[in-house]
């Protein structure tokens, strides 16, 4: 499909770009946990205070939100790219803001609030904790300080 003349106007639009790669970072965030710590190590299930079938359910049902959330996002960063309006480092700082926002939220309202799930059963749990909040917060701050730095201008 031919872009027309006036969609290529290489306006660079931060607040989508955050969005766009906001979600892929919450996708891709989702996409490790339940590889690496759900499938992998075998660590828990998305939802673990039921049978290993709803367990086995409840890791299905999260595959398919980060599934959509990676294409939705992908999608949204494929169109700002064609128009050339990515802000590439309001960009990165969405990534960064979505995984890290995914990993804190996780770990504290999954984890501490709800207790659906925890990182690991049978272990002392605050070093795992601090592990899994501790990585959370830096990425969350990282992209907090991105998103400010690419508000301003500055490179």
């Amino acid at each position: 499909m031919a872009v027309r003349p006036q969609e290529r106007t290489g306006t660079l639009e931060r607040g989508r770009s955050v969005l766009a790669t906001a979600l892929l970072g919450i996708g891709l965030m989702a996409a490790v946990d339940e590889i690496v710590f759900h499938q992998l190590l075998g660590w828990h299930h998305f939802y673990d205070r039921s049978t290993a079938p709803v367990a086995l359910l409840s890791d299905g049902l999260l595959h398919a939100v980060e599934l959509v959330l990676v294409v939705g996002g992908g999608f949204l960063w494929a169109d700002l790219r064609r128009r050339r309006a990515l802000a590439p480092r309001s960009a990165w700082a969405g990534l960064l803001l979505g995984a890290g926002g995914f990993q804190l939220f996780d770990g504290l309202v999954d984890h501490k609030v709800l207790r659906v799930h925890q990182v690991r059963y049978g272990v002392d749990l605050l070093p795992y904790d601090l592990a899994w909040n501790g990585a959370g917060l830096v990425l969350l701050l990282a992209g907090a300080g991105l998103a400010l730095r690419a508000r301003r201008g500055r490179p």
